[in-house]
């Protein structure tokens, strides 16, 4: 009888361990990002439906409405520099490091948001508070969204990135989905005084619990491959400063990848934000029924997504990138003369494909991002790309919108024209890129 292990054994044993892995990467990134987005959407259906009422009342009604989605911009304009330091550490550190990190802040801000006065209760220091939460939200939410996509994309088989990409672009429709059925049940439920008085508050405070779950499922997952290869490798160590790697080294690529990504921050923020104050305001559409839209919208965009990651398992990342832009941009022209016929079987199917195709680009964002950047600066140089677009289009989207709305008298053609622009901009840098799928995740290159 041999006392030599069986090769074969070895290796199937370590086959089953890094498919264990992956599937528990893919399943922790997906459930954390999903419950960290939950609490992100959920300020901005209320930052367009409840918060200028309740904290900034001192305004006429389009100054307490922007003043508002103001705030929902300040999130997202501190996810850059979330995104800059989490990057730097992650790809010093490591990715799990930082997504337990992250995954916490998030959570204890958004509890502490529940739990605030208004401001008929304490003046001007309630939006003071609301905003400087909304900033340390953002930061956290910088930091996590890319860490959550390398943890996937990483652990991930070569043939599999496209579909785990994918599942990480359904995470911000199904916690569209989940905020808007929270605000859909309780605005049901309790009357409007009750409403406004409390019920915003419930799932800010529940969500922390959510958010442990979130943890939990985090801290059984190991180090992602890449990182540890890189680690292990003695001519290639973590590099000491990421940032300076992307900004010397692959500064044409960050840019490239943070002018595609404008495209579709800019319609996706457009239609969770702006369509429910465009809908309930300008059209007269009852609260309840905006968020039912937005729910049906978002189960197309889940659709989206995963159709989108599956593709460019297929066909490549850069030619479904292309289809659905080209997709998007067509609904951009449709959109709101379809809003404006006042029926609501139009306006779902336009904001479930509008939604949808804005996300099929969202699913391969993931994967296309991180097969762009080298190992030590992956982290770094995704996040960087990721949430630049976001602060440039995605936030002030819902604030240019209303801005251009009341400026030309209701009418919604300058918007469609700077979304149009977005997109068409985007399409070009798609059109301009090298294809990834191929590229191999486990390597180190500065130049």
């Amino acid at each position: 009888m041999s006392l030599t292990a069986d090769p074969n054994l070895a290796a199937g044993e370590r086959s089953a361990e890094s498919h264990l892995m992956a599937r528990r990467a893919v399943a922790g990134a997906t459930v954390g990002t999903a419950l960290e987005w939950f609490d992100f959407a959920l300020y901005g259906v209320v930052a367009a439906t409840i918060f200028p009422k309740l904290f900034f009342p001192s305004l006429d009604p389009t100054a307490s409405l922007l003043a508002s989605l103001a705030s929902f911009w300040a999130g997202l304009a501190a996810r850059p520099l979330g995104a800059v330091i989490c990057g730097m550490l992650g790809d010093r550190w490591g990715r799990r490091k930082l997504m337990l990190v992250t995954v916490s802040v998030m959570g204890a801000s958004s509890f502490l948001m529940g739990l605030l006065p208004t401001y008929r209760q304490v003046g001007i220091l309630a939006p003071t508070l609301l905003v400087s939460l909304r900033i340390i939200q953002g930061f956290a939410l910088g930091g996590e969204s890319t860490g959550a996509q390398l943890m996937a994309v990483e652990h991930a088989s070569a043939n599999k990135r496209g579909l785990y990409s994918g599942l990480l672009g359904i995470c911000s429709p199904l916690s569209q989905i989940l905020a808007n059925f929270a605000l859909f049940a309780l605005s049901a439920l309790l009357s409007t005084d009750d409403f406004e008085s409390f019920g915003w508050r419930i799932p800010f405070v529940a969500s922390f619990v959510l958010v442990l779950l979130g943890i939990y499922i985090r801290m059984k997952v190991s180090e992602t491959p890449a990182f540890e290869a890189l680690k292990g490798n003695g001519k290639a160590a973590p590099a000491a400063n990421p940032l300076g790697i992307v900004f010397r080294f692959h500064w044409r690529t960050a840019l490239r990848l943070t002018l595609f990504f404008c495209g579709p921050a800019a319609l996706f923020y457009l239609i969770v934000v702006f369509s429910l104050s465009y809908l309930t305001k300008n059209l007269g559409v009852p609260k309840q029924t905006g968020f039912m839209l937005l729910m049906v919208a978002n189960v197309c965009a889940i659709v989206g997504a995963l159709a989108g990651g599956y593709l460019s398992d297929r066909i490549g990342r850069k030619r479904a990138l292309m289809i659905g832009s080209f997709c998007t941009l067509v609904c951009c022209l449709i959109y709101f003369p379809i809003l404006n016929q006042h029926s609501i079987a139009m306006t779902m199917a336009v904001m479930g494909a509008f939604l949808g195709f804005t996300q099929f680009q969202s699913g391969i964002q993931p994967v296309w991002f991180a097969e762009s950047f080298p190992t030590e600066a992956r982290y770094t140089g995704s996040a960087l790309s990721y949430s630049g677009a976001n602060l440039l289009t995605g936030g002030p989207m819902p604030i240019v919108a209303v801005a251009l709305l009341n400026a030309f008298h209701g009418s919604p053609w300058a918007i469609v024209v700077v979304c149009g622009s977005l997109n068409l901009l985007s399409f070009l840098m798609i059109a301009t890129s090298r294809e990834t799928k191929d590229t191999a995740l486990e390597r180190s290159a500065t130049h």
